[in-house]
């Protein structure tokens, strides 16, 4: 959009189909192991890993545990054959991942090893300093850990979708009109339209149209961040619900 609120390029349209993308070639793949269901599979972890990573704090692993831990996790996760136990019943990565994790944890009784384990074998690089800031910011919940991977994992894929949105922006070169008017995408209590309007030095019919255009792509792009972790599009929605359920 030009600073007088005209359209200077068009949003990227909506995908017609349900593409196949990364967990459903996943799925797709389990008898055969693919090096692109593994690729996807590294690319689903890489992204989804914190909400993992907070679960395994709750099991009341310190800080250096749960790191060596969730290395570990992900690098027998990422190096075994784990495809072979995908379960096209789950349906979702998040209840593979936490069900994967689950196992995992109960087969690790000797906790005094917790240092040894991951052996320096970092798949993944995770910013494991930003996560222990992450947690410990976090305010204490009378949840079970499960209820809270549940909400962090519905936290973590809303802010990827804010962060694509974001990223078109840029590219458009709207950053600016980007970062003021996402106040409108998240619910937060934000300005005006009006106080916006004059900051921008936009008409308040034109921020209203930015918005209308944002929040639809928003929902375009939300869609398509969980289309990579479900097997069907018929699943979409009901992810949906579940994921707004969760921010409850």
């Amino acid at each position: 959009m030009s600073s007088d609120g005209r359209n200077s390029e068009p949003l990227p349209p909506a995908a017609g189909h349900f593409a196949t993308t990364h967990w459903s070639l996943v799925v797709a793949a389990k008898d055969r192991g693919s090096p692109q269901a593994q690729d996807a599979l590294a690319s689903l972890c890489a992204s989804y890993w914190y909400p993992l990573y907070a679960f395994i704090r709750r099991q009341d692993f310190s800080a250096d545990q749960s790191q060596d831990l969730t290395q570990e996790f992900f690098a027998r996760l990422l190096e075994k054959d784990f495809l072979a136990a995908v379960d096209r019943e789950q349906g979702k990565f998040r209840s593979f991942l936490l069900a994967a994790c689950k196992h995992f944890l109960a087969n690790e009784r000797d906790r005094e090893r917790a240092q040894k384990r991951g052996g320096g074998r970092q798949l993944l690089s995770l910013d494991f300093d930003a996560a222990d800031e992450r947690y410990r910011r976090e305010p204490a919940h009378g949840h079970t850990p499960e209820r809270l991977f549940e909400r962090r994992w519905a936290l973590t894929l809303l802010d990827q979708v804010l962060a694509r949105l974001r990223q078109e922006s840029v590219e458009r070169g709207q950053e600016k009109l980007f970062d003021r008017l996402k106040v409108f995408l998240t619910g937060e209590a934000g300005p005006a339209y009006r106080q916006v309007a004059k900051e921008l030095g936009l008409s308040e019919g034109a921020v209203k149209v930015a918005v209308h255009r944002l929040r639809g792509r928003y929902r375009e792009l939300l869609r398509e961040e969980i289309g990579r972790t479900v097997v069907t599009a018929a699943e979409i929605d009901d992810e949906i619900r579940d994921l707004f359920a969760a921010l409850g």
